[in-house]
């Protein structure tokens, strides 16, 4: 028995480091949707400093044999829509899981399946970026929960702030019943206002909170854009961690006195 006993001790020390992540990744999880245009995708510089992995964060890939590798950037690499590997880079969602991981002793994992330069039309229930975002969520639910989603997405759409915002809601309706979670916490993200514009697109986005319940819209103000489009390092830094304070005050509301 004591022999046995040392055994198992030993074994349980050398186990390949292989078998041991896929253990922690086989653990529940905390999982978030991350989707949207090439802001989500990332076309940010990635600083040396950025390219390590993101403790207790994993990134689904869709493979069967290695469902969740440690998450490191960039985050869009397994999107099932992705353009070319060379142009993703960083996204909010990388600061976004990283402020995340910080407060929940759960493993955190992402989905993250964006495409630059898709419209909302592209997005909506019925399409094959809607259907494919779906069935990746389904097969990455089998570890755990999902907690909400982030989206960036809009730069397509400044000639139809007529139909935006109904278009929207639609989708997150869609989303929250596809998922049978009717009360999913979703978080838009402002786009930037370097171009004429975009500012009545953030101010119409803003109206999203008082028409769909449990969502939120991140603020774009203070960051900025390297060729008037899309973000730079320090702006996604921000925008992921303003992301993640909009989706603990979803998942862990504050009462007022």
């Amino acid at each position: 028995m004591r022999f046995f006993l040392i055994f198992v001790a030993i074994v349980g020390v050398y186990l390949p480091e292989s078998i041991g992540l896929a253990q922690q990744a086989a653990r529940p999880m905390e999982i978030y949707l991350a989707i949207g245009q090439s802001n989500m995708a990332g076309r940010a510089n990635i600083p040396p400093k950025l390219t390590g992995e993101l403790a207790g964060v994993f990134l689904y890939t869709g493979d069967g044999s290695t469902p969740w590798v440690p998450a490191k950037n960039p985050l869009n690499l397994y999107s099932s829509i992705r353009k070319e590997e060379s142009m993703q880079r960083l996204s909010p969602a990388y600061s976004f899981a990283r402020h995340v991981a910080k407060r929940t002793s759960a493993k955190v994992g992402l989905v993250v399946n964006a495409r630059g330069g898709t419209s909302i039309a592209e997005w909506m229930p019925g399409t094959d970026y809607y259907e494919q975002l779906i069935q990746k969520a389904r097969e990455a639910a089998a570890f755990g929960i999902i907690k909400g989603v982030i989206w960036h997405q809009g730069e397509s759409d400044l000639g139809k702030l007529d139909t935006y915002m109904s278009d929207l809601e639609k989708l997150i309706q869609r989303i929250r019943a596809d998922m049978e979670l009717p009360q999913l916490p979703f978080v838009a993200g402002e786009i930037a206002e370097d171009q004429p514009g975009r500012d009545a697109f953030n101010r119409l986005l803003m109206q999203l909170p008082g028409q769909v319940p449990h969502t939120a819209v991140v603020s774009s103000k203070g960051t900025k854009t390297f060729d008037e489009v899309h973000f730079d390092t320090k702006s996604q830094l921000k925008l992921g961690k303003r992301y993640a304070q909009k989706m603990k005050n979803l998942t862990h509301p504050t009462h007022e006195l």
